[in-house]
């Protein structure tokens, strides 16, 4: 079939699509902007089906209540022409369900597949125009899909309360919240993906999990840009935070992550595992978790306070990725444990030396972690810190075939750190203005291991601290 004959017959199977919907505009909404549409659309919606938003400005003034068990399956349909503005508290639709079990099929009531399953917003846009008004709640739900949908100015985006499962974000623009773009708000869900989408400017975070009972989250081929401001408390781009529950199982792949670097204690992705279990508390008597099983590969990361920050966190990957412009940090681990760290280009490009660029720190710090392995590092200038690359108060690290350069201060120093391994480095500070005193140092600490490194800026190591054979001078 040539491409003329089948764009020709998806428009027709697009049209015939939509004109099953019922249109809001049969059930008294005006869409003009001024009218009180909230009637007519919670009407619509109550008929269940496929409701149609035609071109126009649909003004509502409380939530529309999407309840899927009532309705039976229900579909909010544009076709990127209709704007519904939310000039109350809470969401313009929140969708309820009764789902209550896991994914696992022989949890299912009937009723969720024959009147609840896959809700859809598809092809609107929802607008804010009340200090606490959101986009869309999902309670309850089984397979709601959102797709090609624009949020815009509102408070939070896309908010998952409660419990879910199996929820699909795609191909969707969301912009300009005062809170947070996509919130996993204390919910218990398994299985999200959230893909192609643009989540930028949010001051409260662009996607931000806090609590309850999370995995299997899959964020890919995203932009997610300047999530945070200077006024508000510091959140980041892309932020898991346990306290009092449990996320774990992450995948952050393919995605443009970048600032906004006035905001206070910024970052791109902020891990923090430390969370709380009764089930593991009644098991092995404690309930303090460290969460963890994230992936972060092949994202382009710049322009924060921190691009990347691990804490109490445990079971991280970190590979394939661009860093540049951490003001602090690029990457900072506190308290974590087995981190692997794998090739990553943590980079200072001249290209990028201009306006406040140049009070960019940069750098690798781990501290209190242990059991975790750095491999195949390139760290390339490092400004106004006393190392490049700083292990402190660390056990049982492997640092192998890094290759660090033109760095202020040391190029790697381990501080009070015990049984570490490092080979196979190459550390040397070139520049004319050149800095370093010492390509690498070891202070304090014991059982640790330095061998075969090419450091063209020479060595210090405390007496005892490790055994140091076959590095070369390189200068």
């Amino acid at each position: 079939m040539n491409h003329i004959s089948m764009s020709w017959l998806l428009g027709i199977v697009t049209i015939s699509w939509s004109a099953a919907a019922s249109d809001v505009r049969e059930f008294g909404a005006k869409g003009d902007g001024g009218t009180d549409d909230t009637t007519a659309i919670q009407r619509a919606v109550n008929a269940g089906g496929g409701v149609r938003f035609t071109k126009g400005t649909y003004r509502v003034t409380k939530t529309v209540l999407v309840d899927l068990d009532k309705a039976g399956f229900v579909s909010l349909v544009g076709d990127g022409t209709a704007r519904v503005v939310m000039a109350g508290a809470g969401p313009a639709f929140k969708f309820l369900g009764t789902h209550g079990g896991t994914a696992d099929p022989d949890q299912f009531k009937p009723n969720v597949w024959e009147r609840q399953r896959m809700p859809v917003v598809d092809s609107l846009a929802i607008e804010g125009a009340h200090a606490e008004a959101d986009g869309i709640e999902a309670e309850g739900t089984m397979q709601i899909t959102i797709t090609r949908t624009h949020i815009r100015s509102v408070r939070h985006g896309i908010h998952l309360a409660v419990r879910n499962r199996n929820v699909l974000i795609s191909d969707c623009h969301i912009y300009h919240c005062t809170g947070i773009g996509v919130f996993y708000d204390n919910v218990n869900l398994h299985q999200s993906n959230i893909t192609g989408s643009h989540i930028s400017y949010c001051a409260g975070g662009g996607i931000v999990g806090r609590g309850g009972n999370v995995r299997n989250v899959h964020i890919a081929n995203c932009d997610i840009e300047s999530n945070m401001t200077k006024d508000a408390p510091p959140t980041a781009n892309v932020l898991f935070d346990s306290a009092g529950g449990s996320i774990g199982e992450v995948a952050i792949t393919g995605c443009t992550i970048q600032h906004n670097s006035v905001g206070p204690d910024s970052a791109n992705i902020r891990i923090l595992g430390q969370g709380d279990d009764a089930a593991l508390a009644r098991r092995i008597g404690s309930a303090k978790t460290q969460e963890g099983h994230v992936t972060i590969t092949g994202n382009v990361l710049s322009d924060v306070q921190v691009n990347v920050h691990l804490k109490n966190s445990r079971g991280v990957t970190l590979t394939g990725n661009t860093f540049w412009m951490g003001y602090q940090h690029d990457l900072l681990v506190e308290d974590s444990s087995n981190v692997v760290v794998g090739p990553n280009v943590f980079d200072r490009n001249p290209r990028y030396n201009y306006g406040t660029s140049t009070n960019v720190n940069g750098g690798l710090v781990f501290r209190g972690s242990r059991d975790c392995t750095l491999t195949g590092l390139h760290v390339n200038g490092v400004w106004r810190k006393p190392a490049a690359v700083l292990i402190e108060k660390c056990d049982r690290f492997h640092l192998a075939n890094a290759t660090v350069l033109d760095s202020d201060g040391v190029g790697l120093l381990l501080r009070d750190t015990t049984n570490t391994r490092v080979a196979g480095c190459v550390i040397r500070d070139d520049r004319v203005e050149r800095k370093a005193t010492r390509s690498l140092q070891v202070i304090g600490g014991k059982g640790n291991w330095i061998l075969q490194n090419l450091l063209a800026n020479g060595q210090e190591v405390t007496a005892g601290a490790a055994k140091v054979e076959g590095n070369f001078d390189g200068k």
